[in-house]
């Protein structure tokens, strides 16, 4: 390069640098680099590490040192100060020798949080980076910030134990939990240290991914960069990144793009409370479905379960009272089979629908939904950010609250048994609205709480407290036949007696549905909004109901009646009203409604119960899979070797 073209491409740098500046000004933020001696001001440090000589990402570069070099240079390390300046001197000889013979000397550079502050070469990288460096040579020294709860700092922390094992500075997230999602998808344990053939054959992957994004116009920072590879390495493999000619790889990229969108937005899941008659229009009316192939798919044979049982007969109500309209096929995925090929049968039979009623399908079905945009998904779980899988469950909680009120009056102590299933999300808003449904006919109940996925036998460690009534695991259908499901109470003779159960009308949901999507609700672009639906449907859609013993007395049943009639029309509401948790913290003044998402993730229990949700350790393996797919504190359970998280 000569010094013509060299000073000309200082002007260019000079347009670029001046246009971040003046995108920074209009967005209302700060134009020039930051710097690192004020973000360390009122930061608490561990340490430092040299890292030594190595190659870093250019756009991972964010600031300086010192102040004094601020205002040289705008947010993107271009230059700001005129072409006759010292410092344009300076640049100009730079640029030349660069494009002669290279940059041969590296940077020194601070590596926190991240991100990477320039402490000598400040004009060596604004010249390569204006040259288009995608790295630059850098000795590194990395200070450590003091472990806190903020959110940054984990995921800062899983990064360096991340780094340490793979000795990648080319992946970051923006959120907790990533970096072992990632080691999972590559089929690595979060401990797994990489080798030089693992790096490299990552790194070529990882640039392959960068350039088909480009192609799309898909333009990113590294953390959507890497949120984007971490859900393509979810769907796909590593070995098909390699491998895939451009057009397909390109065409698997637009596959999993809605889903990396919708996670990408600070509100990923919208949660529909109740059905909604769809807005379609005239000439939409005559594209819509007549009739519509219906696929079941169920983990496991279903007359195993209970849960599955309930899912069949709601499924065979909806079949008779939609027969003309419907034709449903139920499909088994056996113990260790392959549900993907089972959903793929399925299309293959004509299926356009598909109900998968596990929440551990729910892996196979966002790579389905990737290969099949045009197929209908839903699958049987809570919270999923999956835009291409519509998800659907109920809110007992509701029913809850009214089995709740039972307990308080027919209760002979202020003591009253609870059983929890598993720390998912909705079961503290469960437990929560029963205990409030008690406070309400005996203000002085407290409700001891124990957990089926930690207990062997919940139900007598409750007896042998002196608990009269207990509210174990609800019934799944409308009977009442079995003695130890829903609220119970201990006779004098010491067997257990059935006063009332809530339970989910599948039948209702699936007829609800189903004829949505024949009247082109699916469809609907109002609907959707670009977010993951969850369907949480309640009393008002008859979803959810609780069935009460004929033994109850009248009086009892009444109340009952009244209190399942006010939630059904919104008069009366289990957590409108003031609320305070175990620890004392006012949680609701009795002014505000809590948001259905708010209920959804309710990580609290209120002041009159006694127990915790429990830890993912102490919780028994067979209740380990559902907690960590749909645990309330799924994002920060620590990755065992061997195991997936999808």
């Amino acid at each position: 390069m000569s010094r013509t073209e060299a000073l000309s491409q200082y002007r260019i740098a000079l347009k670029a640098g001046q246009k971040c500046y003046r995108d920074c000004v209009h967005e209302k933020k700060y134009p020039y680099l930051q710097v690192l001696d004020e973000l360390l001001r009122d930061a608490v440090t561990a340490g430092r590490v040299d890292m030594g000589i190595i190659d870093i990402p250019a756009d991972r570069i964010a600031g300086t040192c010192y102040v004094g070099r601020r205002n040289a240079f705008a947010a993107n390390f271009m230059p700001l100060l005129s072409p006759e300046s010292e410092f344009a001197l300076k640049w100009v000889n730079l640029c030349e020798s660069a494009m002669q013979i290279g940059v041969r000397e590296p940077i020194s550079c601070f590596e926190f949080m991240g991100r990477f502050y320039v402490q000598e070469g400040n004009k060596r990288v604004s010249v390569q980076k204006s040259l288009g460096a995608a790295a630059i040579s850098a000795k590194v020294t990395r200070i450590l910030p003091a472990e806190t709860d903020d959110e940054a700092v984990k995921v800062y922390h899983e990064f360096v134990q991340f780094h340490r094992c793979s000795g990648l500075y080319w992946i970051y997230f923006d959120r907790p939990g990533c970096f072992a999602r990632l080691q999972a998808a590559l089929g690595h344990s979060p401990d797994y240290e990489w080798s030089e053939d693992d790096r490299l054959t990552f790194t070529s992957a990882l640039h392959g991914f960068r350039r088909a994004m480009e192609r799309l116009n898909k333009q990113c920072t590294t953390e959507e960069l890497s949120l984007a590879l971490l859900i393509w390495l979810q769907v796909y493999s590593l070995n098909e990144l390699l491998t895939l000619e451009e057009a397909a790889l390109d065409k698997s990229i637009l596959n999993i793009w809605p889903e990396v969108q919708t996670q990408l937005q600070p509100e990923s899941i919208a949660v529909s409370t109740a059905p909604q008659e769809p807005s379609v229009s005239l000439l939409g009316r005559f594209l819509l479905p007549n009739h519509l192939r219906i696929a079941v798919i169920h983990e496991g044979q279903y007359n195993n379960g209970d849960w599955i049982t309930a899912h069949e007969e709601g499924l065979e109500y909806m079949e008779s009272c939609l027969s003309r309209e419907v034709e449903v096929r139920t499909y088994r995925v056996p113990a260790g089979g392959d549900p993907e090929a089972i959903m793929r049968e399925a299309i293959a039979d004509g299926a356009t629908v598909l109900f998968t009623t596990t929440v551990n399908l729910i892996t196979a079905c966002r790579k389905i939904a990737a290969e099949h945009r045009n197929i209908r998904i839903l699958n049987c779980s809570v919270a999923m950010p999956y835009p291409g899988v519509r998800t659907y469950n109920s809110r007992i909680y509701e029913a809850k609250f009214v089995s709740g009120a039972i307990a308080g009056v027919m209760s002979r102590s202020d003591v009253i048994g609870y059983i929890a299933h598993s720390p998912i999300y909705g079961a503290p808003a469960s437990i929560n609205a029963f205990a409030l449904g008690a406070k309400m006919t005996r203000p002085s109940a407290r409700i001891l709480l124990k957990w089926k996925a930690v207990s062997r036998d919940p139900v007598q460690e409750l007896l042998d407290a002196g608990v009269d009534i207990i509210s174990s695991i609800d019934t799944t259908t409308r009977e009442l036949e079995h003695p130890l499901r829903g609220l119970v109470q201990l006779r004098p003779d010491g067997s257990l007696e059935s006063l009332a159960s809530p339970y989910r009308n599948w039948g209702n949901f699936y007829i609800q549905i189903v004829s949505s999507i024949l009247r082109g609700g699916w469809d609907d672009p109002q609907a959707e909004n670009c977010k993951a639906i969850n369907y949480w449907w309640g009393m008002n859609s008859g979803v959810v109901d609780i069935r009460l013993s004929p033994d109850l007395p009248e009086g009892v049943q009444q109340l009952a009646r009244i209190l399942r009639r006010g939630i059904g029309d919104g008069s009366v509401s289990p957590f409108h009203r003031s609320l305070y948790d175990q620890q004392g913290n006012l949680q609701s003044d009795g002014h505000r409604w809590f948001s259905p998402d708010e209920i959804l993730r309710m990580d609290w229990l209120c002041d009159n119960v006694e127990g915790d949700i429990p830890a993912y350790e102490e919780l028994i393996p067979q209740a380990r899979q559902i907690v960590r797919l749909q645990g309330v504190y799924r994002e920060s359970i620590p990755l065992e070797k061997d195991e997936f998280i999808p």
